[in-house]
């Protein structure tokens, strides 16, 4: 929140290398948000037979959500109601989000919000080192992998 204001972040993570494949972000957390966030993961890579985990929100018990997972062969899986560990690795993300960028800095805009977000995303995703991934960062990770 800056200003009295939200944004929302959706957020698909890779849990292979824990890499961030794709993220949008709103004023509004809908339906929009989330196909928006799958349809961005889809242009970068192939999501065709993933497994795409989510909470048991509005957005993703909806027919549309489904639909778009199901033309696009990915299978859904949800968290139990109440039980967080469920979604223990992406709360582990934002966590580390919210720690390392947004509660150290004030923001004045929503571009700054934003630019913010990014440049931490590409952080995460490039150099944040993680120990499980060997002291690689998750792109380095997949690079050693693949190679």
């Amino acid at each position: 929140m800056f200003n009295q204001k939200r944004l929302y972040l959706s957020a698909i993570k890779d849990l292979y290398n824990n890499e961030i494949v794709a993220f949008k972000i709103s004023n509004s957390n809908n339906l929009k948000l989330v196909t928006e966030t799958i349809k961005t993961a889809k242009k970068k890579q192939d999501v065709h037979g993933v497994t795409l985990h989510s909470d048991q929100g509005f957005q993703y018990t909806s027919r549309q959500y489904h639909k778009l997972l199901k033309k696009n062969k990915i299978t859904p899986s949800m968290s139990r109601k109440g039980n967080c560990l469920d979604n223990a690795s992406m709360e582990n993300f934002f966590g580390h989000l919210k720690s390392e960028v947004m509660y150290l800095h004030s923001f004045k805009t929503e571009e700054e919000v934003i630019q913010a977000i990014e440049q931490y995303i590409y952080f995460y995703n490039h150099e944040r080192f993680q120990k499980k991934l060997s002291n690689l960062s998750p792109v380095e990770y997949r690079s050693t992998k693949i190679a």
